[in-house]
């Protein structure tokens, strides 16, 4: 995934950057008002139209496998559908650059996950992790996401792909 992908639903308009208003209150919903976010530890580390990305840095709380110290499926399942939610928010964000940020935020009420898949490539062992999601379709209705869950090293563990209800 990279930042230069154009899509056939968004190539028409130009891409601009957020305010600092809309990245700041979509951090604090992501990362303080979304408690399991917390337990993750999900921090953001980019919001742009085009792509999302986060970081996790282990912890003893998130090891499911206590012999080898690697990170447990369901918080790698957990986190790529996080990111899949937060690259589909930012799309919205980007599709309506006409109204004020604090609007826009209020559209994220009714976003869900209807479908979800984790392929799990390698095992998440290493103390932090990187997370990167993009939308690849961004329906009236319904999302279709990209997710990559990475080791420190830039390695590929685990890939996504989601399917989100937008109302």
């Amino acid at each position: 995934m990279t930042a230069k992908t154009k899509h056939a639903d968004t190539a028409h308009a130009p891409v601009r950057e957020f305010e600092p208003e809309f990245i700041i209150n979509l951090k604090k919903i992501f990362e303080e008002m979304i408690v399991f976010n917390q337990v993750l530890g999900l921090r953001i580390t980019q919001i742009a139209p085009e792509q999302v990305r986060a970081q996790i840095a282990m912890k003893p709380e998130l090891v499911g496998h206590f012999a080898y110290n690697r990170l447990h499926g369901g918080v790698i399942s957990a986190s790529l559908d996080a990111m899949g939610g937060l690259a589909v928010m930012a799309a919205i964000g980007a599709r309506h650059m006409d109204e004020p940020p604090m609007q826009r935020l209020h559209r994220f009420a009714k976003l869900g996950t209807i479908d979800l898949r984790i392929d799990y490539l390698r095992p998440g062992i290493g103390e932090l992790f990187e997370l990167r999601a993009e939308v690849m379709r961004l329906g009236s209705r319904v999302a279709s996401t990209r997710m990559e869950f990475l080791g420190a090293d830039g390695k590929l563990l685990s890939t996504g792909s989601g399917a989100y209800i937008l109302s």
